[in-house]
């Protein structure tokens, strides 16, 4: 996905606000959805953030332009790992390894059936 750096993005000083960087990786996540006709909400739950390993390498900066690419790490019974990169001129500046498990709407842990797999193998 890209995305370029908005004045909103940034802090007094121009430069990316550290948890926007989350928030990209996010858009890049539901975007993956988005263009096959769904929402990250499915009809029998949905995914939450497990676990969030973030790694700083640059800053960017307004105006930027980035490239946010997804890749699945590992598919469990009820959550996955992917790893995201943000690039700048094809130079990687963030890196997310986040777990992300699926839950009812209740709020309980729930195992990932063979359709729910088959969509996030074919996603990322």
């Amino acid at each position: 996905m890209q995305i370029r750096v908005y004045y909103e993005d940034t802090d007094t000083g121009g430069i990316v606000y550290h948890s926007n960087y989350l928030n990209f990786c996010e858009r890049a996540r539901s975007e993956c959805f988005f263009k096959i006709g769904l929402t990250p909400e499915l009809e029998s739950g949905h995914f939450v953030a497990r676990k969030v390993v973030a790694n700083y390498f640059s800053g960017a900066k307004l105006g930027d332009e980035l490239e946010i690419k997804t890749e699945l790490v590992q598919m469990k019974a009820a959550s996955f790992i992917l790893n995201q990169s943000i690039f700048r001129n094809e130079k990687r500046i963030f890196e997310l390894d986040i777990t992300l498990a699926y839950i009812n709407f209740q709020g309980k842990p729930q195992k990932l059936d063979s359709q729910t797999k088959d969509l996030i193998l074919s996603l990322f």
